[in-house]
């Protein structure tokens, strides 16, 4: 059986890799990319802890699911209006969003 620090340590570097990626990136896609990387990090926490300290109970993955549903959601709603933003002024970076305000 994997030990619980190699799930952590997997799911920490998704997490700083997300969070790298979120402060670092222009591009809105590149941004919602990263988020999902954090959201996912946050799944194999859900799972991982569940799974250790209370194997006889799958609430951490009904918790998981219900995430991974929720950011698919999430992940819908951000790609159209990513995609009603480069229809209105045919870029998705985001330094360029200031057109929108007038």
């Amino acid at each position: 059986m994997v030990p619980m620090e190699y799930y952590l340590v997997v799911s920490t570097i998704m997490f700083f890799a997300g969070i790298y990626g979120f402060f670092t990136r222009r591009n809105l896609l590149a941004i919602l990319i990263s988020i999902e990387l954090i959201l996912n990090s946050v799944d194999i926490n859900f799972a991982v802890f569940n799974r250790f300290l209370y194997f006889d109970h799958p609430e951490g993955f009904f918790f998981a699911l219900f995430a991974i549903g929720i950011s698919a959601a999430e992940t819908a709603v951000a790609i159209a209006i990513i995609i009603n933003i480069y229809r209105n002024i045919r870029n998705i970076q985001a330094g360029k969003l200031d057109n929108m305000k007038y």
